[in-house]
């Protein structure tokens, strides 16, 4: 693995002392964006059905909200680290919040599904910049070691995910463009707040080139994980993109039942993941959590025509989504011997490849069949992704030695 930390024994043993969250104040303002920046994402979520309603569209058109800001991402992770190792840490982060703020406004004042759409791409653009520059720069300025810096990742991730969908419900209550206004001015507070207080990070003496994230992808046990993830991002946008539909709630109610999804993935990803893989190992706990998370979608296929188990499956499924992502998020970071932006580059592209079809999939599957299948077609992929990883497994044979030491 190549790495900028310092193998001094001294600097090793602050690390392994130091807590979760016992950061630096330059993590802990990257940290701060990161919430805000995944706030924007449960935004949006308790506002599908009345988009859909106010503007005459179909879930399947709706959904495309996802699938344009999913494609453009992923699409755009494989430039991140060019673009980062050029401009520096910090001014890649800035320039990513400046697009979110852009780009979120002007869909608040648009008029068309059409228009909402296109302009969700361009956020996603931002959103790829934020996100990839973001994990790495928690990573390298931490002084935790890797495990413990991708777990205060995950609980700003967690926190955003759960306040997000509980201020988007009381400012869709008043106005489907309420959450988008309400991204942008968040994101333009993250952007003063890293403005002020991140520091400048010392750009690496080597610029990434363009096919950095693609090499990457060469190492099996990275292409494992890419893959694992492509797969229950079926089930994940199946729940995000789809289940608002068919509980017929309110702006607000959903907002609740997101709060409660997203406030579970947060304690899990920080209190339950690290002692599930310390216990029975990195490979066994994603295979457990996603076949648990598998079982959920099945559920809720054969209670489709119920909303309240729908409502209950969602809280749940953020026990071991949570979980989930922890586990994952670690193990890409030390799967293959690169950079660890270029690791999260290559596997963000490939997971939020699935991203982007899964979405317009599930409304499609409803409108050509019934509401069941989104969610039994999410669980199948969410198993074949459970298949891959075991049948691969030898691959992350290492990967729990070089968390232990991380």
């Amino acid at each position: 693995m190549m790495s900028t930390v310092s193998t001094d024994p001294q600097y090793q043993e602050i690390r392994q002392r130091s807590g979760t969250f016992s950061q630096p104040l330059a993590v802990w303002a990257v940290a701060f964006a990161c919430v805000i920046s995944f706030m924007g994402i449960g935004l949006v979520d308790p506002i599908l059905p009345a988009i859909a309603k106010k503007m005459d569209a179909t879930p399947s058109q709706v959904s495309l909200l996802f699938t344009s800001y999913n494609l453009v991402t992923g699409i755009a992770m494989l430039i991140t680290g060019f673009v980062s190792s050029r401009l520096g840490t910090k001014w890649t982060l800035i320039m990513g919040i400046l697009l979110i703020v852009l780009f979120s406004a002007l869909a608040g004042n648009s008029d068309t599904i059409n228009a909402i759409v296109g302009l969700r791409g361009g956020w996603g653009l931002g959103n790829s910049l934020f996100l990839a520059t973001a994990l790495s720069a928690i990573v390298g300025l931490s002084t935790s070691g890797t495990a413990k810096a991708i777990i205060f990742y995950e609980a700003a991730l967690g926190l955003g995910i759960a306040v997000g969908p509980l201020l988007g419900g009381e400012l869709g209550s008043i106005s489907w463009r309420g959450p988008f206004f309400g991204v942008s001015v968040l994101m333009g507070i993250a952007f003063l707040f890293l403005l002020v207080i991140m520091p400048n990070v010392a750009k690496p003496k080597k610029p990434s080139p363009l096919s950095a994230p693609f090499r990457a992808l060469a190492y099996p046990g990275l292409l494992t994980l890419g893959l694992a993830a492509f797969l229950y991002n079926f089930g994940f946008f199946t729940l995000m993109a789809y289940s608002p539909y068919v509980m017929e709630l309110n702006e607000r109610g959903l907002g609740y039942v997101f709060f409660g999804w997203g406030l579970l993935l947060a304690v899990t990803s920080v209190f339950v993941a690290p002692k599930l893989q310390k216990r029975l190992g990195t490979v066994a706990s994603i295979s457990i959590v996603l076949t648990l998370f598998a079982i959920v979608l099945f559920v809720m296929g054969a209670g489709a025509y119920t909303p309240t188990v729908i409502i209950a499956c969602v809280v749940v499924s953020g026990v071991f989504l949570g979980i989930n992502n922890t586990l994952i998020t670690t193990a890409v970071m030390e799967s293959a011997p690169v950079e660890r932006s270029v690791a999260s580059a290559a596997y963000s592209f490939v997971r939020f490849m699935g991203g982007a079809i899964s979405p317009w999939l599930a409304g499609k599957l409803a409108e050509w069949f019934s509401p069941r299948i989104p969610f039994f077609f999410g669980a199948c992929m969410v198993l074949l992704g459970v298949i891959i990883v075991l049948a691969r497994r030898r691959h992350l044979a290492n990967i729990d030695d070089a968390v232990s030491h991380g």
